[in-house]
C-alpha cells in the first residue's frame, strides 16, 4: 500500500463507525490529507467494495487521483458501508484492519 498508512486507515475506520458523532472529526481528517493520501484512500475503499483487486493497486490509484471532482470526504462520507469497505480493503491488502483500528482508539 503506497501513499497512505494503515493507521491513517484504520483512523477514518474507527470515526466513519461512529459518523453521527464524529462526522465533523472525519471530515477533518480527510481533509487534511494531502491529495496522496486522499486517492490512496479511496483507493483502499474501491479494492474493499470489490471494485479493483489489491494486485491492480497502480490503476485504482491513478483513476482515483485523475477522477478526483467532488470533496474526498464527502464522496466518502456518501459512500455506503465506507467503514466495512475500508477494513476489507485493508484486510485484502495484507493488513489487519482489527489490529490497527485497536492501535488507533489505545486497545
Amino acid at each position: 500500500m503506497q501513499k497512505i498508512s494503515p493507521r491513517q486507515v484504520a483512523a477514518v475506520i474507527v470515526m466513519a463507525r461512529e459518523l453521527d458523532r464524529a462526522e465533523g472529526e472525519l471530515r477533518g481528517l480527510i481533509d487534511r490529507m494531502d491529495e496522496e493520501e486522499q486517492a490512496a484512500l479511496v483507493t483502499v475503499m474501491w479494492i474493499g467494495r470489490g471494485a479493483f483487486e489489491p494486485e491492480d493497486w497502480d490503476e485504482a490509484y491513478q483513476t482515483a487521483y485523475d477522477e478526483a471532482t467532488t470533496p474526498t470526504a464527502d464522496y466518502l462520507i456518501g459512500t455506503p458501508h465506507l467503514s466495512d469497505n475500508l477494513e476489507a480493503g485493508l484486510e485484502a491488502l495484507g493488513y489487519d484492519a482489527v489490529d490497527e483500528e485497536d492501535q488507533v482508539i489505545g486497545r
